[in-house]
């Protein structure tokens, strides 16, 4: 781990815009961004962990003012790089914690990050940190997977899920603490290079109660971007909590 920018310092800013996943199809963003843009209604648009830019650029494009947090220098870097990344105003910190300036239609932390705080108090003081920002009828946007754990059979930790020449990821479970962690070995050179990133799981009801403690409330949850119906079978789901108007 870097201690200045975290576990995504240099080494995974450097490759994060190659991952192949569908998170970088353009189908993908752009139903994301659609989503965001309506829910903007023309206003500020805050994300919380900007990363290299793979939203908040093309959100910007669509003429949505975003304003973005990061703790990662690495991260913020490659996003200053691209095409209208240095329009984009970016405060270096954690978002669980850091404010900045103004109000915003809508806030959102999307791809899994919110489990990146790894402990509840801190993923509750991130969801009091968004209302704060948030001007009355501002919404706050998370994008998150359920946890696997129908999976784990009794007395197993692990869920695989990449298995390749290159490359073998794993996911861990600790179901009693709900801290979990993904496990890569990357294969070059026939030597296997470790890296291990923890995470804390957390559920929509569990999510629920800390905008509850924030003073938000639940607007509406969906399996995906396009509005899918949220079922027992979805494995992710797209909620959205709403700073009350009066």
């Amino acid at each position: 781990m870097d201690d200045q920018d975290g576990y995504f310092g240099e080494r995974v800013a450097a490759v994060y815009d190659q991952e192949e996943g569908d998170m970088f199809a353009a189908g993908v963003v752009d139903t994301t961004v659609d989503f965001l843009a309506g829910l903007s209604g023309g206003g500020r648009a805050l994300e919380l962990g900007i990363g290299t830019g793979r939203i908040a650029l093309p959100l910007a494009r669509r003429g949505v003012q975003v304003h973005g947090i990061d703790l990662s220098q690495a991260m913020v870097s490659r996003l200053r790089a691209k095409p209208g990344g240095d329009a984009i105003g970016v405060t270096i910190g954690d978002f669980a914690t850091t404010r900045v300036d103004g109000t915003y239609s809508v806030a959102y932390l999307l791809f899994n990050t919110i489990m990146n705080l790894t402990t509840q108090a801190e993923q509750v003081a991130c969801f009091r940190n968004a209302a704060a920002h948030l001007e009355p009828g501002g919404c706050f946007v998370i994008e998150v997977l359920i946890p696997e754990l129908r999976r784990l059979p009794a007395g197993q930790n692990a869920v695989p899920y990449h298995v390749s020449p290159k490359r073998w990821a794993v996911d861990i479970y600790d179901v009693a603490t709900q801290a979990t962690s993904s496990n890569y070995i990357e294969f070059v050179d026939g030597r296997g290079e470790l890296t291990s990133i923890p995470f804390r799981y957390v559920w929509p009801s569990e999510l629920d109660l800390m905008a509850q403690l924030a003073g938000l409330r639940l607007r509406e949850r969906w399996d995906g971007w396009t509005r899918e119906a949220f079922t027992s079978e979805s494995r992710q789901h797209v909620s959205v909590w709403e700073k009350p108007a009066g």
